[in-house]
């Protein structure tokens, strides 16, 4: 892979305070996943996911509670790591706008409605980690650091 590419990929030179977005981030977007992938914290798994997802226009249920799953899951915990920040970052973005506007847009903003304001929350911090990196306390930065001085 060329270096100076990934070298911008992986950029974590924005010091320390994204580990105080990535870190809960990354534990919200877990949660999330694990209750899509794995029925953990009340979730329904992928099966029951995969149906509720099928009824509201989501098809095929399955492959997009997989995909959202795996997206929240995994990327949350490379947030959590700061490894492969922003991409990492896009995807949770993406997911969060199909989360908006497939299940909560149409509820209002407010959460108790069932509305948008938590996702759009999630997809601002996603949106902030993207543009900025994940920060010198990071996998990200640990790479950066060893592709300059190489």
């Amino acid at each position: 892979m060329n270096k100076a590419f990934l070298a911008k990929v992986l950029n974590a030179d924005t010091g320390i305070g994204a580990l105080a977005l990535r870190v809960p981030v990354g534990i919200i977007f877990m949660a999330h996943g694990a209750q899509k992938l794995f029925g953990a914290f009340g979730g329904y798994g992928l099966q029951g996911t995969g149906q509720w997802m099928e009824s509201i226009g989501l098809a095929p249920g399955y492959l997009m509670a997989l995909l959202a799953g795996s997206g929240e899951f995994f990327g949350g915990l490379f947030l959590i790591l700061g490894l492969l920040t922003r991409p990492s970052a896009i995807v949770l973005a993406f997911t969060m706008v199909v989360a908006i506007f497939a299940v909560h847009f149409q509820n209002g903003f407010f959460m108790a409605n069932g509305g948008y304001e938590f996702g759009l929350a999630l997809l601002a911090a996603s949106l902030s980690l993207l543009f900025s990196g994940a920060g010198k306390a990071s996998v990200d930065g640990f790479i950066t650091r060893k592709l300059a001085t190489k």
